[in-house]
Parts: C-alpha cells; structure tokens; sequence
C-alpha cells in the first residue's frame, strides 16, 4: 500500500492530475467547434411580414462609437424601423456624431437623457425611455459600440417570429485591434460563452436564463407588461437579470450564435478591459466567494500550470537539479501545446488567424487578475457612476 510522501504515491498523484488535465483539453480542442452549433442565427433568413422595430440605443460618452452604431441601424435591409438614440448627459460629441451618421433620416430620433433616479443605474434607466418612447412591435437595444450587419433585424424577427419569443438575443462578434484586446478579450469572452449552456437556456422547462446586453430584441407588449427595464433598474448586469425576469413569469426566450450579425469593439487599452469586466464578472457569478475562487483556482491550475510545467521540469532535467523521466516531459509538453491549441480552434472559428493563441497564458493571467480584483471591489465606477456590490447606489 502506498503512503503519502512515498515517490510512488508522488508519480500516481501527478499521473492522476495530468490524465485529468490532458483529457479535459483534448475534448475542449476536438469539441470547440460544436459550441452552440444547434443555435446558430442563419442570417438569410427573412420573416413573412415586417412589424416595426425600434432600434434603441443608449449612448454615454460613446464618440468614436455612435456614428457607426446608427448608421449600420439605419442600413438594415428590412422596411420597418426606426432608430432612437439617448444621450446620457454625455459630456463629448456623442450627440453631434449621431445626427451627424443619421444625416437627416426621417427614421432617426435623438432624445436627450437624464440623471437616473435614486435607485436605478444609469444604463437600466436609459433603456427604460427607450422603450416608452418607441413606436415599434419589437423593440430591439443595442449598445452604442455595436456594428449590425444589413441583415441582422430581418434574420432575428424571422426567428423571434417563428419560435415565438418574448426575449431573443445573441453572441456577435468582437472586433479585436489592440494587442491587448486580442490577448485578453477571447479568453474572459470564451469563460462567459463556455458556462451558457445553449439546450438549458432555451428550454422552458429550465429556469436557467442568459441574454447579451449587446443585442436583446423584446416584444414591446411583453416588455410593457413586466414594467419594462425597472425590473432590473439597478443592476450592473441587467441582460442576464432581464431575461431571468422573462423566464420566471414563463415567458419564451431564445439565445442564439450569432457570427456574423453584428461586431462590437469592447474596450481600446488594457485598463479599460480590466475595468470593464471588473464591473460585472464577479457579479456574473452571483458574487458567490466560492464559484469565484473555484475560477480562479482553474485558471491557475488548469491553463497557466500546464504551459509552464514543461519548460520548468525541463530546466530541472537539463541543470541536474532533478531526474525527471522522459515520459513526464512528452506528457508536459503534449499539455502545453493542447492549451494554445484550444485557443486556436477559437480563434480560428471567430474568423482570425489564430498566431494570438501563443498569447494565451498571458491572458489568462489578466483574467485571474480581473476576477480576484473583482472579488473584492465592492465599489466600482464606470463612466462617472458608482455601483456597490453590483447594484447602482
């Protein structure tokens, strides 16, 4: 019988932990591909018949962002919308650049925003005279950095119509530029996407709910009938709050992939990545200490050992410090090329070249450093507002 301590025991742990690991990077290398294959948009798909839509877009301090949000809203190949902008008190040329985009389309509204009321976050509260103030059947909220494709409304009224939803949203895709951007976002975004499960958040029968506040098209009536975005009016994360609502009075919503359908540029340096998923992953994760540790604890364990246990043991072997089996140093590096593979697959399927997943460890190191930072910020700003614990103060 072996005993803890004895170099047998020792080489059963490690054989143990590496045949844990290797086994759960190959299934996500070979499987990454399949990630929500039965819930993807076809975006040649049109409806029978066109009902508006209002395209509703709060904007705050969004110049840089807004013109290209308005004018992709107004270049949808489907007859019936109209496009509303709210300026939340921005303080920069927000406003001037939407008209500007707009260039006199009759479709197009600009309303000016207001300071929220006690209680309500800044975004809710937008969304919220969004809404009373839209004319449309659907209503249709998109951020103020998302680019549609001509083609994005058509296809998701067509769906909405079809599996008759109260609530449909969708993953886009992200438009990478930075070095940083490209280094860190795919692995925070793909931790977010890899925890929704597709088949439970699309059933009725689950009580499982997820939208992207990116893109979330409701139906003006339904919207109406649960208060519309005060049900939600001070949460950070209002999206996945908002179709948790949807679901529990059991009322039909649908996620879908959507590759193709829109882009949006998240964030354009690393501390403005840092800062905006500070804000709402913990949250995400019902700021529950021990789902927050567990992540932090497999990112460690699970992506940033594997890379660097083949180079440490092989410096171990090379120097003479220890005598490490050939066997232990193939089955390393086999790991260390699994985890850039993984990330490739993701790369590859987002439509990049894919050299980025060499970046890797590097982005999962910022990822251990958003999540522990936001476990224990219980006060966070963003665009000149404050949250504590998540919620607006």
């Amino acid at each position: 019988m072996m005993v803890w301590g004895e170099p047998g025991f020792s080489q059963l742990l490690l054989g143990a932990f590496l045949t844990v690991l290797t086994i759960g990077w190959l299934l996500l290398v070979l499987g990454a591909k399949n990630w929500g294959r039965s819930w993807r948009l076809d975006l040649n798909a049109r409806p029978a018949h066109e009902p508006l839509v209002s395209i509703c877009i709060p904007a705050r301090n969004e110049s840089g962002n807004i013109g290209n949000a308005v004018e992709s809203a107004l270049a949808q190949e489907y007859s019936s919308i109209e496009v509303i902008v709210l300026d939340d008190c921005s303080t920069d040329d927000t406003e001037s650049e939407a008209r500007g985009a707009a260039d006199g389309d009759e479709r197009f509204r600009l309303i000016n925003g207001s300071e929220p009321p006690s209680g309500w976050a800044g975004k809710p509260w937008a969304c919220q005279r969004l809404g009373l103030e839209a004319q449309g059947e659907y209503l249709l909220f998109i951020d103020a950095d998302v680019v549609l494709s001509p083609k994005a409304v058509a296809a998701s009224v067509s769906v909405a119509a079809e599996d008759e939803l109260d609530l449909m949203s969708m993953f886009g895709d992200w438009n990478l530029v930075s070095f940083w951007e490209r280094a860190v976002i795919p692995v925070v975004g793909w931790l977010i996407r890899g925890t929704v499960d597709f088949e439970a958040v699309n059933s009725q029968a689950s009580s499982q709910a997820f939208a992207n506040g990116q893109f979330i098209m409701v139906r003006k009536d339904v919207w109406k009938q649960i208060r519309g975005h005060e049900v939600v009016k001070s949460a950070v994360l209002e999206d996945v709050w908002l179709a948790r609502a949807f679901k529990q009075r059991a009322l039909k919503t649908g996620l879908y992939h959507g590759r193709g359908a829109f882009s949006v540029r998240l964030y354009r340096s690393l501390s403005e990545i840092i800062a905006g998923y500070r804000k709402n992953l913990y949250e995400g994760m019902g700021r529950s200490p021990s789902v927050g540790c567990a992540s932090v604890l497999f990112v460690f364990v699970g992506t940033i050992l594997p890379v660097v246990a083949f180079p440490t043991l092989l410096g171990f072997s090379i120097s003479g410090v220890m005598n490490i089996s050939p066997v232990w140093l193939w089955w390393t590096g086999l790991l260390m090329c699994l985890v850039p593979a993984f990330r490739f697959r993701l790369e590859r399927m987002d439509g990049r070249s894919g050299w980025h997943a060499l970046t890797h460890p590097l982005g999962n190191l910022v990822l251990a450093w958003i999540l522990l930072s936001s476990m224990f910020s219980y006060r966070v700003e963003w665009k000149g507002r404050s949250f504590t614990d998540g919620r607006a103060e």
